[in-house]
């Protein structure tokens, strides 16, 4: 467990919150009302919250299931991500796939999920293409493993 200093610049909206014991993604609440039109609308939802997160640590920020759904609504930079110097307010770039369906998003519906974790930074070190280890995979890329 790691401790997220949080600010919550909209008292009357939950905090983040995990649904089940053992979930990984903490639920975020729309600070707004938010109107998506059918066809691509988009809409950058504040969260109400601000965080402080502790260096070796990253924020991702990922669609929730259900609304993409029920609904065709999704984050359109999945996963959106939030680095450990940040001190903004967090929010959600959701768009509506649906091509026909108009979205209402009400203040204080779930968004998306949050998940903290644990990163690595690399020190990259410039070395010649035969320089590279090889491995099973080598260059293959889009598409190389198959449908």
């Amino acid at each position: 467990m790691v401790a997220i200093p949080l600010h919550q610049l909209d008292p009357e909206l939950p905090l983040p919150s995990y649904a089940h014991p053992g979930d990984a993604g903490a639920d975020l609440y729309a600070r707004v009302d938010a109107h998506l039109p059918a066809g691509g609308g988009r809409a950058l939802v504040p969260t109400g919250v601000v965080l402080a997160l502790p260096d070796g640590f990253g924020g991702l920020v990922l669609p929730r299931s259900g609304l993409a759904l029920a609904h065709g609504v999704t984050c359109l930079n999945a996963p959106g991500l939030i680095d450990p110097g940040y001190r903004g307010e967090l929010a959600v770039l959701l768009v509506n796939t649906d091509p026909q369906r108009n979205y209402e998003l009400r203040r204080g519906d779930r968004v998306a999920q949050l998940v903290i974790v644990a990163v690595a930074r690399a020190d990259f070190e410039v070395v010649g293409l035969e320089s590279l280890p090889a491995s099973e995979r080598g260059a293959g890329g889009f598409g190389h493993s198959g449908r």
